[in-house]
C-alpha cells in the first residue's frame, strides 16, 4: 500500500489552553480538513495514540503515505495552517528496508 510511514509526536503548547473551546474546535476543524485532503491523495491514517509514562509528548499519530514527498507535503500544509504554533511536535519518516537480509531473517 505504502512505502512511507510518518510518525508524528505532539503535545499542546501552553497557550493552546488559553483558547476557548470554540476557537480550539475551529482550528482543529481546519487541520482535520487537511487530513481528509491527505487521505484523498492516497494517505492512510493508522491512528492517534495517547502516550503513557515519561515522554516529552502526549500523543503519537501514525500515517502511511505513498512516498516521503507526500508526507512532507502534508506537514507543509499543517504548518501553513499554523498547527506548529499551537503544538510542540517531533516528526519521523520511516522508509522500507531494501536489504534482502532483513526481509528473509528468520525464514
Amino acid at each position: 500500500m505504502s512505502n512511507s510511514l510518518w510518525i508524528h509526536y505532539a503535545r499542546p503548547r501552553p497557550h493552546w489552553y488559553r483558547l476557548s473551546e470554540a476557537e480550539q474546535r475551529e482550528k482543529q476543524a481546519g487541520w482535520d480538513a487537511l487530513a481528509v485532503k491527505a487521505t484523498r491523495a492516497g494517505a492512510a491514517r493508522i491512528g492517534v495514540y495517547h502516550i503513557r509514562g515519561q515522554h516529552d509528548f502526549q500523543t503519537v499519530e501514525l500515517w502511511h503515505f505513498p512516498d516521503a514527498e507526500s508526507a512532507f507535503a502534508h506537514w507543509a500544509n499543517l504548518t501553513g495552517a499554523a498547527y506548529n504554533e499551537w503544538f510542540a511536535f517531533s516528526n519521523n519518516i520511516g522508509l522500507p528496508l531494501e536489504n534482502p537480509a532483513y526481509e528473509h531473517a528468520g525464514s
